[in-house]
């Protein structure tokens, strides 16, 4: 997609996943930017629909929940380590070949159309309490 500029809410929107330590849902981030201005969840959704298809922003499925992307070359796939404990999320660039792991499933005739990895436990933090 292009390099255009952010609107004014996808620009609020940006700012506060990057700004959290956790990951936000739709109505967190309605609730934590009404004094903004944005009133509607469907202000949020749009500029969360934009933001991820730049590549600036990902969805942890299994929270259905946001953040700001940190690696914003993607030259590897992303996973997730997600505490269970805390919330914290942090971003890996992902080890294995995404090609390799779409070519494995393929062979089952799987057409795979999204990979997300995500991995549960605890951070370090609630890890040494």
């Amino acid at each position: 997609m292009s390099e255009r500029k952010l609107t004014r809410n996808q620009q609020l929107v940006l700012d506060r996943l990057a700004a959290s330590g956790s990951a936000l849902t739709a109505y967190d981030l309605l609730d934590q930017l009404r004094g903004e201005g944005l009133r509607a969840p469907v202000q949020v959704y749009r500029a969360l629909e934009t933001l991820g298809q730049r590549g600036l922003i990902h969805r942890i499925e299994s929270m259905n929940a946001f953040i700001a992307c940190c690696a914003h070359d993607h030259q590897a796939a992303a996973g997730f380590a997600i505490c269970d404990d805390c919330g914290e999320v942090a971003e890996f660039a992902f080890p294995a070949s995404e090609e390799g792991l779409r070519s494995e499933v393929g062979k089952a005739g799987f057409e795979t159309r999204h990979m997300t990895v995500e991995l549960h436990g605890r951070c370090a933090a609630c890890a040494g309490r």
